[in-house]
C-alpha cells in the first residue's frame, strides 16, 4: 500500500527538521506526502531565530483542501505553536477524519532548548489531540513538561510513558536521545503495558530533525497498513541509518540523511 500522509507542522527553513524532513521521510518510505503549514521559522542547526505562525483559519483550510481531494491514511502533526491552532486543527480532524490514525509529535522544545509551543497551549494540546492521538511520540523533555516529573533513568521513562498514556493516546513511544550513555532506549507503552527498544547510540552531533523524522515515519507506516509496533520499528532502524549517513552540514546539530534509502545501490 503506498500510503498518504497528511502533515500539519511548521516549515524549518534550514531543511533538516519540521515540514521539510516529514515530507522526505515520506517519500523516502516510499509514501505519498501532503502538507498544512502552520508556521515558517527562521531557523539554523543552532538556533530558532524566529517564529510566525499562519492564521488558524488557514491552517484549517489547508487541511480541509488535502482531506476533500487526496485524502490520507494517516494524519501526522508537528509545530502547532499556538491554541488557537491546535483547535483548528482538532476540529478538522474530528469534522472530516475522525477515523484515521493520529500521530502526535508534541514539538514542544527545540534541540537547541527553545520552546516551541507556547506554555498557553500544554493544556489545549492535552485536551484536543493527546486523546486522539493513536501514537504520540515525546522526548524526554516533552515528556517531562506532560507530567511535571523528572526523568533520570530507564525506570522513570517507563513510569513517565505510562503517566502520558493516561492523558488519552492509544500508544506514546517516549524517546531517550536525551539519556547519557552509549545505549539509547525507547520506551513503546500501549494497553499491553510496555516494551524498551534498545540500539547503540551513533556518535554525532547531526541529529536535527530526528523528532520529526520519526513520527513522520511512524506515519508513513500506519498509512501503510502498519501495525503500531512494526511501524515503530521500521522508523527507528530508518531514524538510526540516516544518522549515521548524515553529510556532516552546518555549524550544530546537523540535519540527518533522509534520503540513503533511496539511492542507487553502489555495490557490485
Amino acid at each position: 500500500m503506498y500510503g498518504r500522509v497528511l502533515i500539519v507542522a511548521g516549515s524549518d527553513s534550514s531543511g533538516g527538521a519540521g515540514i521539510q524532513a516529514d515530507i522526505k521521510t515520506v517519500t523516502a518510505l516510499r509514501g505519498y506526502a501532503a502538507a498544512a503549514i502552520t508556521a515558517i521559522t527562521a531557523q539554523d542547526t543552532r538556533h530558532v531565530l524566529g517564529v510566525h505562525p499562519v492564521p488558524a483559519a488557514f491552517v484549517a483550510r489547508q487541511m480541509e483542501a488535502v482531506l476533500s481531494d487526496i485524502g490520507a491514511d494517516c494524519i501526522k502533526t508537528g509545530m502547532l505553536d499556538t491554541a488557537p491552532i491546535i483547535e483548528a486543527v482538532g476540529e478538522v480532524i474530528e469534522r472530516l477524519a475522525p477515523d484515521i490514525p493520529l500521530v502526535v509529535d508534541p514539538l514542544m522544545i527545540a534541540k537547541g532548548g527553545e520552546r516551541l509551543l507556547k506554555r498557553s497551549a500544554v493544556e489545549t494540546l492535552k485536551r484536543v489531540l493527546l486523546v486522539r492521538a493513536t501514537v504520540l511520540t515525546p522526548n524526554i523533555p516533552e515528556a517531562e513538561a506532560l507530567t511535571g516529573m523528572t526523568v533520570r533513568d530507564l525506570d522513570d521513562m517507563k513510569h513517565a510513558a505510562e503517566m502520558v498514556h493516561t492523558l488519552g493516546p492509544t500508544a506514546v513511544l517516549l524517546t531517550g536521545g536525551h539519556m547519557r550513555g552509549d545505549t539509547i532506549c525507547d520506551v513503546l507503552h500501549d494497553e499491553e503495558g510496555a516494551e524498551v527498544f534498545e540500539s547503540p547510540r551513533v556518535d554525532t552531533a547531526h541529529t536535527h530533525g530526528t523528532g520529526c523524522t520519526l513520527a513522520s515515519a511512524i506515519a508513513t507506516g500506519l498509512a501503510q497498513g502498519l501495525a503500531v509496533r512494526a511501524a515503530v520499528t521500521r522508523a527507528r532502524a530508518y531514524v538510526r541509518d540516516a544518522i549515521r549517513s548524515a553529510p556532516g552540514l552546518g555549524h550544530g546539530h546537523g540535519p540527518i540523511d533522509h534520503a540513503h534509502t533511496v539511492r542507487p545501490f553502489e555495490g557490485s
